[in-house]
């Protein structure tokens, strides 16, 4: 489990394939210098198992899912990824709940300054948007943000120059792509209200029309 709130950002070393997975050496220091085996990290908001360490340098594996799912496979030599080490019990919860499991990957649509902040236009794959709201939380590349708007393809987070300064997100151009996840509770109240409909067979989108039906509220 994590935050959202990024450690520091580490360095790829290598991004090596292997068939359809991939070994993934990141260098970092010192946040992370001290990771230990078997120990989980998100990576630009994937949560990863450290299978090796070596100095200030640690490795990954990253499985096929893994690759489907996230952006990761884009990754050189060089570039910049977003780090946190998971939660402990104690830690503050500065951002929101993060698992480290991606939902889909989004799109960089457009960027423009105001003052002092960064708006951030994003394109989400469609079945996602039933999760981002106005004022909720999602995580973008690991980056525990605060949507602005939505949209009917996306939506817009504002960055603020100490995110843009201590993570990757200040870098990145219109068009590069973001890892999303939407935030879980969203996720796990519409799973809850599916079991409610005791057995009816309805598609995700059409679980809260039943509902409103079933009382009376909708025809």
């Amino acid at each position: 489990m994590f935050s959202g709130i990024v450690a520091e950002v580490g360095f790829v070393k290598t991004f090596i394939r292997d068939g359809d997975a991939a070994a993934l050496t990141v260098e970092a220091s010192p946040a992370c210098s001290d990771v230990a085996l078997g120990e989980s990290i998100a990576v630009n908001g994937v949560c990863l198992t450290v299978v090796r360490r070596q100095a200030n340098t640690f490795t990954v594996d990253v499985s096929p899912e893994t690759l489907r799912a996230a952006n990761l496979s884009g990754l050189q030599a060089g570039d910049g990824v977003n780090l946190e080490r998971s939660l402990r019990l104690s830690d503050r919860l500065g951002g929101h709940l993060v698992s480290g499991h991606v939902d889909g990957v989004g799109t960089i649509l457009e960027r423009r300054s105001e003052a002092n902040a960064f708006h951030y236009l994003i394109l989400a794959p469609k079945p996602l948007m039933r999760y981002i709201v106005p004022k909720g939380s999602i995580a973008v590349d690991g980056i525990s943000l605060t949507v602005v708007a939505c949209q009917s393809e996306g939506f817009q987070v504002t960055i603020i120059p100490h995110t843009a300064a201590v993570t990757t997100i200040g870098g990145k151009n219109i068009g590069a792509t973001v890892n999303l996840e939407c935030d879980m509770i969203g996720k796990y109240v519409e799973r809850a209200l599916q079991a409610r409909l005791e057995g009816e067979s309805a598609s995700e989108g059409e679980v809260m029309t039943a509902l409103l039906r079933r009382h009376g509220i909708a025809e």
